[in-house]
């Protein structure tokens, strides 16, 4: 190769990943799969989920909707929100970066398939607030969510 050259080297045989090409093998958990957790990306499913249920936690705000039977996904959807109430972009994203690592830890477990999530950060407290906190909010948020609701008179 001389000094103009710019073509990259051929990788070795030995070093190729062997999964390459293959499906993602999920982990298990106590015998069972747990379920995959995708992101919302859709403006449409956001807004359906801010008209569904809702739980307010110190931490953050849940939304929270059961997709009907005719929509395609059928594992656990999750989507992040940060309004610029939050603060400047600099601490939306931490917020963020912390919401998505709470749905990481939590929502994989205890969250239920063919349901959509969505986490909203609050000002000055998703970013301030202690990591354990977090969790047991998360997790108050999902029994309460989920919790059977009596019928209206």
């Amino acid at each position: 190769m001389g000094a103009g050259d710019t073509a990259q080297p051929a990788r070795p045989a030995e070093t190729a990943r062997p999964d390459a090409g293959q499906a993602a093998v999920r982990p298990v958990l106590h015998g069972a799969c747990r379920p995959a957790v995708s992101v919302i990306r859709n403006r449409a499913d956001f807004l359906k989920a801010a008209r569904a249920r809702r739980q307010a936690v110190p931490g953050f705000l849940l939304q929270a909707r059961r997709r009907r039977q005719e929509e395609p996904f059928s594992d656990i959807r999750v989507g992040f929100t940060c309004s610029r109430k939050v603060g400047n972009a600099v601490t939306r994203n931490r917020a963020k970066r912390r919401l998505r690592a709470l749905a990481h830890a939590v929502l994989a477990d205890e969250g239920r398939k063919g349901w959509d999530y969505v986490l909203v950060g609050r000002p000055q407290v998703t970013v301030a607030r202690a990591w354990p906190d977090l969790i047991g909010d998360l997790r108050r948020a999902l029994e309460s969510v989920h919790a059977e609701r009596e019928a209206r008179p």
